[in-house]
């Protein structure tokens, strides 16, 4: 656990962008085969509405080559059978996602990081060399990737990327 008190530390967090709307994705996914994205999307609205009832009846819902999902939470205990409660005792219900083992290492054996810029307090800076200018720091240019810094300013953590 970081130190509230010590220096603050920079940190490298996931650009995500903003999620692919229904018809890029069904286009996307679509293209070079003979599915309409019209029946993916289809298809994936069947699937949105069938699955609550199943993760509801307790069953662990299956998507071939995408991963599973089921409904996890955590419990009190009690030292007599006779006291449990179902409705006071269950607590942090929960819907986990497990990736398919293939999907994941998809993801994972080609995965690649870049310098994708600093965020400081609500200001995004494309690269760290424009971060640099904006607050003063003198970068040697040999240093490679761009150089690093000690702390970041302000409260709490300071993501880079």
């Amino acid at each position: 656990m970081a130190d509230p008190q010590g220096p603050k530390k920079w940190y490298g967090v996931p650009k995500s962008e903003s999620p692919l709307e229904v018809k890029e994705l069904t286009w996307g996914a679509t293209a070079n085969s003979t599915t309409a994205p019209k029946e993916l999307e289809a298809a994936l609205e069947l699937l949105a509405n069938y699955i609550p009832g199943q993760l509801l009846q307790g069953h662990t819902v299956k998507l071939p080559g995408i991963g599973s999902l089921r409904v996890s939470f955590r419990s009190k205990g009690v030292d007599r059978v006779q006291d449990f409660k179902v409705s006071e005792m269950l607590y942090d219900v929960r819907i986990l996602f497990t990736p398919d083992k293939e999907l994941r290492a998809k993801v994972m054996d080609n995965i690649t990081f870049e310098d994708g810029g600093v965020k400081e307090g609500t200001i995004n800076y494309a690269t760290r060399a424009d971060y640099y200018k904006a607050v003063g720091i003198v970068v040697s240019p040999v240093e490679p990737g761009g150089g690093s810094t000690g702390g970041g300013g302000g409260s709490g953590e300071t993501p880079l990327g």
